[in-house]
């Protein structure tokens, strides 16, 4: 599956040197804990974006009680899954300084605490606050880490691994538009979100799950990985070399300052065992000053790996390719958000009720989300395949798809379509594979981060703006069609800078070749 890096053309390089000296892999990568790693990210996408995505039934009781437009009511969802996905980078930085278990366990409680507020919302404004910004940072306090932990703990099997957790989107999509329903008709959906925000402080247990791996460990990976991938590091070595020359500002002196930090906490390590006959007071102070030690050189070494990640010489934006994606990202999500959000309205239009109530489209979508997530998975994980190609594949059906919705107008007709959608959009679970080959693993937090903040501003304006020319319209049909065309133009993006970047080093070539 590594030929992606080769066909994408660009490598930003992990700091890592192949070692002449066999290395002892660590059982928990690619097997033992690493499969807990795999069920705990699958849980986090039930209760998280699959819960975004049975939001339509919210929806749809929002208008009743509140009686506002579908434009502004839209945005309760909107912003819940843009802020999500929006907060991508800042959530980077926690990781950095708190790793990815404290930030997980912490953002399940915001997310519950969003979801029982909301129970007792008087507006939609007030929704906007309660479930939009607060459910939605917690959302994505618990997200990043999930999608992050599975990128260290995995190697071999990656697009596989990936596959298998984020099918908890469609599992979710299906069993809570299903629970949202039942609990709505039975008690009412201010009952429903109290019950729902109750069920979500398991997201604390999926956080305490995410047992973190030790540097140590995370090097053997890369090390493993720059081994496998020694013929594409060679043909890349200049641009490798130039980004590991300009890479982590002060980074020696960092070294050395951890040293000195390591040497100072050693000697009250050594004061508070020989102290005995010195003052409990001195002994409390040892103990803080060892404490504040600790948690100053985790909190400067976490923000400087994400400030140069960003603003540094090795800035994530000076790879072409990886901007192409951004851009990608900033027009794609929202074709997948959109009908969601407005295919119970849609289907209400069309007097297909009856038929949704049997089986409803979104689920539709939801369990062919499950089986595309696996299928492109593994055939990504061959070794004769491409994982770029493959998701560039599943991009060109997704887009086509979203442009042929509006002219179905039968129940088969959408069911169809629907199926074809659940089935492409299965290439999310290969976003983070391809933005791992793209960056490496040391800067996939952060990068993986800048993507999905992409995708959460595509969803903070995709479903506001389909309600939007509704309102003027009085037709859905608009919506598919502009952000559809939006969605192609961000596929041209990405298929552009590949060639530019695979036609570059053959110029430079040329160059040499007549000096």
């Amino acid at each position: 599956m590594y030929a992606s890096r080769e066909d994408i053309g660009y490598d930003f390089g992990d700091d890592s040197k192949a070692g002449s000296k066999p290395i002892k892999p660590n059982p928990n990568i690619d097997g033992g804990w690493a499969w807990m790693i795999v069920f705990s990210s699958f849980l986090v996408h039930i209760l998280i974006m699959g819960s975004q995505m049975a939001l339509g039934v919210l929806n749809m009781e929002w208008l009743e009680e509140f009686n506002q437009s579908r434009g502004l009511t839209a945005w309760v969802s909107s912003l819940s899954m843009g802020i999500t996905l929006i907060v991508g980078p800042f959530i980077g930085l926690f990781i950095s300084m708190c790793g990815c278990r404290l930030t997980a366990i912490i953002g399940g409680i915001l997310n519950a605490l969003g979801w029982i507020l909301s129970a007792y919302a008087s507006s939609v404004h007030y929704l906007f606050l309660t479930f939009g910004v607060t459910a939605g940072i917690g959302s994505g306090m618990v997200y990043l880490p999930a999608v992050v932990m599975v990128g260290q703990y995995f190697q071999k099997r990656r697009a596989l691994a990936q596959g298998l957790s984020t099918t908890g989107t469609g599992f979710g999509a299906f069993l809570m538009t299903a629970l949202l329903k039942y609990l709505c008709t039975e008690f009412g959906w201010r009952n429903a979100m109290f019950i729902q925000g109750a069920i979500s402080l398991n997201l604390c247990v999926c956080g305490a799950l995410m047992r973190p791996l030790s540097p140590k460990d995370l090097s053997e990976k890369s090390v493993v990985r720059g081994n496998s991938e020694d013929n594409q590091a060679k043909a890349l070595s200049h641009s490798t070399e130039t980004i590991k020359s300009n890479g982590v500002p002060g980074d020696e002196p960092e070294k050395k300052e951890e040293a000195t930090t390591e040497e100072v906490l050693e000697r009250v390590q050594h004061i508070e065992i020989g102290g005995n006959s010195g003052s409990r007071r001195n002994m409390y102070g040892l103990r803080m000053l060892k404490t504040v030690s600790h948690l100053t050189l985790t909190v400067r070494k976490g923000f400087a790996l994400w400030y140069s990640s960003y603003f540094g010489a090795a800035s994530l934006f000076t790879n072409r390719v990886f901007v192409a994606f951004i851009i990608w990202a900033l027009f794609a999500y929202s074709s997948f958000v959109i009908p969601f959000i407005h295919l119970p309205e849609i289907v209400k239009q069309y007097n297909l009720s009856r038929q949704d109530n049997v089986f409803p489209l979104t689920s539709i979508i939801a369990i062919v989300h499950i089986f595309g997530k696996v299928i492109l998975g593994i055939i990504s994980d061959l070794p004769c395949i491409s994982t770029w190609n493959v998701f560039l594949m599943a991009n060109f059906t997704l887009v086509t798809c979203i442009l042929t919705l509006p002219l179905m107008q039968t129940y088969v007709g959408l069911a169809v379509v629907c199926a074809l959608i659940g089935f492409s959009s299965g290439y999310f679970s290969l976003m983070p594979v391809v933005t791992e080959d793209l960056v490496g693993t040391k800067h996939l937090a952060n990068a993986y981060g800048i993507i999905i903040c992409a995708n959460g501003i595509s969803a903070l304006f995709g479903p506001p703006f389909a309600g939007w020319i509704y309102d003027i319209t009085q037709k859905y049909d608009f919506s598919f069609y502009i952000a559809g065309l939006l969605y192609m133009v961000g596929i041209i993006f990405l298929l552009i800078q590949p060639c530019i970047q695979k036609k570059q080093p053959r110029q430079k070539s040329t160059e040499e070749a007549q000096v």
